[in-house]
């Protein structure tokens, strides 16, 4: 009487983990991508930002390099925990990689008054990115709270940050090229950095949010 729920919940965690593969397969091709577009697009308009953008691209493929590892050993119960706190240390160090790089960027851009020229291309991989992010995080929320997973939980919270940097990258670019703004988005990048700081070390800590609630993460 008692197997078959015990079957469907298995069954039905399969479907999640297979579809958390595919959010992750998916992160992986879309920000390698955009991180070839972001760079070779700073470097032809002298932007530090898009460039800089860039490089959170290699930060999301790490991380979601790193969620298809956790996620292919979800069927070895005995390894899983093992894994996920693993893997949740990796995001977080993700994060702390981006929070540096994020304040030496800005901070640089900012003492030598680095004006960079107008970007079409960045600004189009900005609004692509604005578009696409949400829906992401929004998938990987559901799969990271259905397996209770918080290193999943974490990767989408590194995806929403993307999320907040192209908003950033966006605003930045446009005051840039209508107003000549050159100091608005190093100034909004250097707001961000507390927040990535907090997320990054949670992660190393084994905290993260997977439900209402905050705590410690297990499998």
């Amino acid at each position: 009487m008692n197997a078959q729920p015990v079957q469907i919940g298995l069954s039905n965690r399969a479907s999640l983990i297979k579809r958390g593969r595919r959010l992750e397969y998916f992160t992986i091709a879309y920000n390698s991508l955009e991180g070839l577009i972001a760079v070779i697009a700073g470097l032809m308009a002298g932007s530090i930002a898009l460039v800089g953008f860039g490089f959170d691209s290699v930060i999301e493929v790490t991380s979601g390099a790193t969620l298809v590892w956790r996620l292919h050993s979800d069927a070895d119960e005995s390894r899983r925990e093992r894994v996920e706190a693993t893997a949740l240390r990796i995001v977080g160090v993700c994060f702390l990689l981006l929070a540096a790089y994020l304040s030496y960027d800005s901070i640089k851009s900012l003492t030598w008054r680095e004006r960079p020229r107008e970007s079409i291309p960045g600004i189009a991989l900005a609004i692509a990115s604005v578009i696409v992010m949400p829906l992401l995080v929004r998938a990987k929320r559901k799969v990271a709270r259905g397996i209770k997973s918080g290193a999943m939980m974490a990767d989408s919270k590194q995806t929403e940050l993307c999320t907040y940097l192209s908003v950033i990258l966006l605003a930045g670019l446009l005051l840039n090229a209508f107003l000549g703004w050159w100091w608005a988005d190093p100034v909004a990048a250097l707001i961000m950095v507390p927040i990535i700081v907090k997320e990054g070390i949670e992660g190393l800590r084994g905290e993260t949010c997977c439900d209402d609630g905050c705590g410690p993460m297990g499998s």
